[in-house]
């Protein structure tokens, strides 16, 4: 007997074995995804997604079938969309959840993409279809693996830093520092100033000295070398990284 095939020619009818069949296909493909999120050490991993592409195929499948009792009553009209509908509409909540605001950045946009493609996989299982599920699972994994690998091959991303100088007001100087973080491949995105006397995080100043706030786009492993040449400018007398 073929497991993926319908016993019936009732559409509205579904054998228990189906039921089986279908609930623990979106088991496994839910945790195909759920161990690619837990390598790589997210909060939604294993069993989140494998809870997520269940519960979206068992609500797929009490959509299709759990209502089969109503369909031939009088003035009843049966959606079967309706509950897949909730469904993605509910699991936006919850992959808002693992989206997070950092201090300079936003992280989890790819699991919550991926909690979301994962009840879409469950709705398809809980509908019948295998081949479609089957194929998004193995294109999730390979965008999220593959494609991981060659973006960070060929898209080395920059970071911002805070850089806090305490300076001498000299002309010329500002142009000096900006001319030190283009020199280290960086990308100077915003300075703004403290004069003395102002309360702010960035220590106490001597006399004359400003403090200059550098916004800076650039890889991690220039940081060292751009506050020592930071540091080796005239009129610089105090460089950190916050």
């Amino acid at each position: 007997m073929d497991l993926f095939a319908p016993v019936t020619d009732n559409p509205w009818n579904i054998s228990e074995t189906q039921i089986l069949v279908r609930l623990l296909t979106a088991a496994v493909l839910g945790s195909l995804v759920g161990l690619e999120r837990e390598r790589s050490r997210h909060a939604a991993g294993l069993r989140t997604h494998i809870m997520v592409c269940l519960g979206s195929c068992l609500m797929m499948l009490l959509s299709i079938y759990g209502f089969s009792a109503f369909v031939y009553e009088m003035n009843v009209r049966v959606d079967p969309a309706r509950l897949a509908a909730a469904v993605i509409t509910g699991v936006g909540f919850l992959g808002a959840g693992t989206i997070l605001q950092t201090g300079r950045g936003v992280t989890g946009l790819t699991t919550a993409a991926s909690i979301w493609v994962t009840a879409a996989i469950g709705l398809g299982v809980g509908a019948g279809f295998y081949f479609a599920a089957a194929v998004s699972t193995l294109l999730v994994l390979f965008v999220l693996w593959a494609l991981n690998i060659l973006e960070k091959k060929l898209f080395r991303r920059k970071s911002e830093h805070l850089i806090v100088l305490h300076v001498e007001d000299r002309p010329g100087l500002m142009q000096k520092i900006r001319e030190a973080v283009e020199g280290r491949g960086g990308e100077l995105r915003r300075m703004r100033f403290r004069g003395e006397g102002d309360e702010d995080e960035a220590g106490e100043l001597g006399p004359g000295q400003i403090a200059v706030y550098l916004h800076v786009r650039m890889k991690k492993k220039n940081e060292t070398e751009l506050l020592d040449d930071l540091r080796g400018l005239d009129g610089v007398h105090a460089a950190s990284l916050e």
